[in-house]
């Protein structure tokens, strides 16, 4: 069956190579009215080291709450209810919460889908950058601020120095998903975790957020798992994808041949709805 792991050919063709995010038979369950209903049913992914990997579907297929899951991030009235999720050589789900503060950031970070509900509205851009780095250091807030210049610079804000003591309502909507990508990178984790972050964005300030997501890919060898619903940003962007639907993996497989050959209806359907500059697309998405 194409959702299982042990079909993915990345994994047979470096037996060795430990992947950054690994998730296995993951099944979720979600509290309705006091009764747990199953929401994800048996997801097993992985992303491998420097590979940006793409989750599409619609709203309600479960790509969200999988992600979460990775990060520890369910909402309360969620739970995991079998599988395993493991970063590098570290079981996630088995981990303390002060274990889990500790990984996030250190070692894998979230993008959120919308910057300006993330970001605080009353505290300098430069401030909430830096932030990551005081909580894991112990180093006050201030004493670590400069850095966040350096960070803004990295992600292509211009004048970072000037930028950093602005406040969230002084950035347009491009500005405020660079500061969130600057904050996720402040530790340089070695996985990224995006949730739709070019979904309230035009589309030329998006192509420059994939830019930048591909940059820190080819310069620091980060792994992304990119969230989304739109395959022309899997088509730009992805290495591999996970096509989800109801709460399950229906079609992965590598962005090439998911777009010339794919197997699954709903994929074809997918397909068949993107938007092309060449006109209505024929039968099958091709």
């Amino acid at each position: 069956m194409a959702s299982q792991v042990s079909s993915d050919p990345r994994v047979h063709d470096k037996p060795d190579t430990v992947a950054s995010l690994s998730v296995e038979g993951l099944s979720i369950e979600f509290s309705r009215r006091r009764v747990w209903t199953p929401v994800v049913h048996d997801v097993s992914m992985r992303v491998m080291p420097g590979e940006i990997v793409g989750v599409i579907g619609e709203s309600g297929s479960g790509k969200t709450l999988s992600s979460l899951a990775a990060l520890r991030l369910l909402p309360k009235q969620a739970r995991v209810a079998s599988g395993r999720v493991r970063l590098g050589d570290v079981d996630i789900l088995t981990q303390s919460e002060s274990q889990m503060r500790n990984l996030r950031g250190n070692r894998m970070a979230l993008i959120p889908q919308d910057a300006m509900q993330a970001l605080n509205p009353t505290m300098r851009v430069g401030l909430q950058v830096a932030e990551p780095i005081s909580l894991h250091s112990g180093q006050r807030l201030k004493s670590v601020a400069g850095v966040a210049a350096k960070l803004l610079e990295t992600v292509g804000i211009a004048r970072p120095e000037q930028q950093a003591r602005a406040f969230p309502h002084q950035f347009s909507g491009g500005m405020q998903q660079r500061a969130m990508i600057a904050m996720g990178l402040a530790l340089a984790p070695g996985l990224l975790i995006a949730d739709e972050p070019t979904t309230a964005l035009d589309v030329t300030v998006q192509a420059q957020v994939l830019n930048l997501l591909r940059d820190i890919r080819d310069t620091r060898g980060t792994s992304i798992m990119f969230i989304t619903h739109d395959l022309g940003v899997v088509a730009e962007l992805c290495d591999w994808v996970y096509v989800m639907r109801h709460g399950r993996i229906v079609e992965q497989g590598s962005v090439r041949r998911i777009f010339m050959d794919p197997q699954e209806e709903y994929t074809k359907m997918l397909l068949a709805a993107t938007p092309s500059i060449h006109g209505p697309r024929r039968k099958g998405g091709v």
